[in-house]
């Protein structure tokens, strides 16, 4: 149930999420979670995919919503 109240973030917040899902994929492109997680043996591998996957979807998700807000503040007409 809403009560009329939406969240709201700024882009400069949107930003930071982007950063960070950027970051995650780093790390673990680079292995560095999975020689974090090495002495959980073979599920090191598996789970810095699972969180390479989830890095990605932030990404997506964030990189979507600045898109979205961006373009309805320069071209919708609406408030920024």
């Amino acid at each position: 149930m809403s009560n009329g109240v939406h969240a709201a973030c700024s882009v400069f917040e949107l930003f930071l999420g982007v950063l960070v899902g950027i970051g995650l994929i780093l790390l673990v492109a680079f292995g560095v979670i999975a020689g974090l997680l090495s002495g959980l043996g073979a599920a090191a591998g598996t789970i810095a995919a699972i969180i390479g996957i989830i890095a990605l979807i932030l990404v997506l998700l964030f990189a979507y919503c600045i898109f979205r807000r961006l373009w309805r503040c320069c071209f919708g007409g609406g408030r920024c």
